[in-house]
């Protein structure tokens, strides 16, 4: 099946971006599956790409390749193999033994996510294309990686987009349990992959969780939006005088106090905090609280662009709060996921919130997410974690 573009609207994939909108096609609605390879040609006939076809969702199509090579499981075995043999150059895996093995557009398969918990997979469908595949990606995982239970956690709010509806259980195999522990830097966290964030926990943040716990040894740390204590456990590991942990979710806190028995960690020097943090931050400031290390990783307030100027007026309040929580020469370490939100203006909320709490503070370290969450040049949309560590000076 074929697909025309518009007059002047094949720019974006000239310039390789995967992503094709109902708007830039002449004719949007196919008869033909959803999920199927289309076509994709210019006004004057052109082959352009091959594409999964979403007739539900505003992004109409997604480019699997620029050739017209076959789109086949032989295909997919390339990619897959591909995305396997980057991570292996790159001795990803040597220091955890859980990391992100398929990361959606940038390892060349949009849509799909495939984390690899230890002995386990979670794969995580998020667009019609890798439903249509599906079945034969899980058959791919086991032949390339020999790992042969596969989690599906295919319930993001993005597939109600495609017309998907949730779906969560075994793909291949059963697992032996739904909580088991994972090793990441020799520090031990129990994982729930049936109803964790997520696949079951924040892989793009293993080399972020790590220099955290270096910047930790005898301060005072405020763990905010903590989930199971993955900031946690590395500060107390490396020798925090205190932490105080705060999530509003029961579950995520009572994970993270398994997490500390699994590590055998100081339970004294140790405060679970259940509770809104937007609400305890304020709490605190009235109190008169203070602590030397600071760290804010909140949910993603802005999905999309849409979404940016909400979100950043809720970034902007909890950074105005930690810098006043802050103690002179203390650090600040601040996160922003959403996709709606670039670095730029991230570090721009940061400097305005800075300013309204009335401190002057540094920017010594810009983080991102992890070389196992790798980033295409010609998909921009995947670099979406950004962070700062600032050090307030008197």
């Amino acid at each position: 099946m074929n697909l025309s573009l518009k007059p002047g609207r094949d720019k974006s994939l000239l310039r390789r971006h995967p992503w094709v909108f109902a708007s830039a096609l002449q004719t949007p609605d196919i008869q033909t599956a959803s999920g199927s390879t289309v076509s994709l040609h210019d006004s004057t006939g052109q082959f352009l790409a091959q594409a999964s076809y979403s007739p539900h969702s505003q992004i109409r199509a997604r480019v699997w390749t620029f050739t017209d090579e076959a789109v086949d499981k032989e295909f997919f075995r390339r990619r897959i193999k591909a995305a396997i043999e980057i991570r292996r150059q790159l001795k990803v895996g040597s220091t955890s033994d859980s990391y992100r093995l398929i990361h959606g557009e940038s390892d060349g398969i949009p849509g799909l996510i495939v984390d690899r918990y230890a002995d386990l997979l979670v794969l995580q469908s998020l667009t019609a294309g890798t439903e249509f595949w599906k079945e034969t990606f899980a058959d791919l995982l086991i032949e390339v990686t020999g790992i042969e239970t596969i989690y599906e956690r295919s319930d993001a709010d993005v597939r109600e987009l495609e017309g998907l509806l949730p779906i969560t259980g075994s793909l291949r195999g059963d697992p032996s349990s739904f909580v088991f522990p994972i090793t990441e830097h020799d520090l031990k966290f129990n994982v729930d992959i049936a109803r964790g964030h997520k696949t079951g926990f924040y892989l793009d943040q293993c080399e972020n969780r790590r220099r955290v716990g270096e910047l930790s040894k005898d301060r005072d740390v405020l763990n905010c939006f903590c989930y199971t204590g993955g900031f946690s456990i590395h500060a107390l590991a490396n020798g925090a005088k205190s932490v105080l942990s705060v999530d509003s979710s029961a579950d995520a806190l009572s994970l993270l106090e398994e997490n500390l028995t699994l590590n055998e960690l100081p339970a004294e020097r140790h405060t679970s905090m259940q509770g809104d943090v937007f609400q305890l931050l304020r709490k605190f400031r009235d109190e008169a609280r203070s602590f030397d290390l600071i760290i804010l990783d909140p949910p993603k307030f802005a999905p999309t662009s849409a979404h940016a100027e909400k979100a950043s007026r809720a970034y902007k309040d909890i950074n105005l709060l930690a810098f006043k929580l802050l103690r002179v020469g203390g650090v600040l370490v601040t996160f922003s996921c959403s996709g709606g939100v670039d670095a730029a203006l991230f570090q721009k909320i940061v400097a305005s919130a800075a300013l309204d709490a009335g401190v002057n503070a540094t920017i010594i370290e810009h983080l991102s997410q992890g070389v196992d969450h790798p980033v295409s040049l010609h998909f921009p949309e995947g670099a979406y974690l950004k962070g700062v560590i600032c050090v307030k000076s008197a």
